[in-house]
């Protein structure tokens, strides 16, 4: 029996190498039938997303290197790729390897983003689509509800997930930090920039209603203010209107300051004192340093904003560790449980054997007391099973017990021919 996950990720391979491999979405469900096929309708499961292709898949027969060679010529033929473009980037885990790799996977400890929990709804995904095409055995159903099961206690147990760690999510945070309330609050936006639309984007999914975007250039202004009703104002007209700006996110590229401490002076008392947030990550800065001096003004820029990503980047690391030993003890348990499975024939064929013989033996009995009633045969067919069956049950505990502390395949080897069994593969 293999277990075996080939893949490749953004540890091992740039994102050309990636796109080669990644599979559309609507194209996974024939993939996985596909594959299935070709490994002798073997247990499988197709993870891809931005960062990562793998392919997981369980065989009864077939050791990992036959296992690796057939999943990578299904890639490249899939694909329509060159085995040589891409089998460099790719690694490989078989057995306990794979289980501890997709323990990690799922609980976020393999991410780009460590902690995010994107990944978990991914991985679910993948295991509810190998379900529905029936290519979840036993053995890819069992390994799957066990990820989801450390990646839920990893969730509960640690502090992975605490802290934003993008740029954009920590300024929302700061901003809600500052105001109790984020509904009915105004936003202005002077320049453009990708992160400026993230910050825009994550302030209004908490509750920034009013949308103000100041720019020289008109129709940049307006495509980004339009998504969310707002108001376009020129440059020149920043002066009059900094006061109406609850959260300032300016992220210009203009060579100097453009706005100084004096221009918020006259903004806070057009607003009585109330407090202003201001959002400085253009670099070089848009605005003065000394404006974070001023009462109910608070400026952050970028290197704050990195800071406050570090420290809660630190704090995920340092959580991590606890998460990867959640994940040892998850891996140790479904050890014991593949023991178990590599066991099962050798047990059930032990059992048929000693019921085959205590029937022969029981026919021969009857066939030899021709005048038992159908009662007392019944009551001696009774006492032939019962005895079976506890003569079995020794034996079957004390296997099963061996084959938690040794190498399985010795001791059923044993217990095979101590019984007559026939080898099993």
């Amino acid at each position: 029996m293999s277990l075996l996950v080939t893949g490749l990720n953004h540890h091992t391979s740039a994102i050309e190498v990636r796109e080669k491999l990644a599979f559309r979405p609507d194209s996974i469900p024939a993939a996985v039938c596909e594959l299935r096929k070709r490994l002798d309708d073997a247990g499988v499961v197709i993870l891809s997303t931005c960062n990562r292709v793998e392919i997981y898949a369980h065989h009864s027969t077939l050791d990992a290197d036959a296992l690796f060679e057939r999943v990578c010529a299904f890639l490249a033929q899939w694909h329509g790729t060159a085995l040589e473009e891409f089998q460099s980037s790719l690694y490989t885990h078989s057995n306990l390897e794979a289980v501890g790799h997709l323990f990690r996977v799922a609980a976020s400890l393999d991410s780009l983003v460590l902690g995010e929990a994107q990944i978990l709804g991914q991985v679910h995904e993948a295991y509810l689509t190998a379900q529905t095409e029936q290519a979840a055995d036993k053995v890819i159903h069992q390994l799957f509800q066990k990820a989801f099961a450390i990646a839920k206690s990893v969730r509960s147990e640690t502090e992975i997930g605490a802290g934003n760690v993008s740029i954009s999510s920590v300024a929302v945070d700061l901003a809600a930090s500052i105001f109790e309330d984020l509904a009915g609050k105004t936003v202005m936006v002077i320049g453009s920039g990708q992160m400026s639309e993230l910050t825009l984007k994550s302030l209004v999914s908490r509750g920034v209603r009013e949308v103000i975007v100041v720019n020289r250039n008109f129709e940049r202004a307006r495509a980004m203010a339009e998504p969310y009703g707002g108001e376009v104002l020129a440059f020149d007209a920043l002066d009059e209107h900094l006061h109406r700006g609850d959260i300032i996110i300016s992220s210009t590229a203009a060579p100097r300051f453009i706005l100084h401490p004096d221009q918020f002076q006259r903004a806070l008392k057009q607003r009585s004192q109330e407090p202003m947030f201001v959002i400085d990550i253009a670099v070089p800065r848009d605005v003065e340093p000394s404006v974070g001096d001023l009462d109910n003004v608070y400026l952050y820029n970028m290197d704050d904003l990195e800071q406050v990503v570090g420290e809660n980047l630190d704090t995920r690391r340092q959580e991590a560790e606890r998460g990867l030993g959640i994940v040892q003890r998850g891996v140790e348990q479904f050890e014991q449980w593949m023991r178990a499975v590599v066991a099962e024939p050798t047990i059930t064929s032990m059992a048929e054997e000693c019921h085959r013989i205590r029937q022969e033996e029981l026919d021969k009995t009857l066939a030899a007391l021709p005048d038992l009633t159908d009662k007392q045969r019944q009551e001696v067919a009774y006492l032939t099973e019962r005895v079976v069956k506890r003569m079995l049950q020794s034996p079957m505990t004390q296997i099963k017990h061996e084959i938690g502390h040794h190498d399985p395949h010795t001791v059923l080897h044993l217990v095979r021919q101590l019984f007559g069994l026939k080898e099993t593969q």
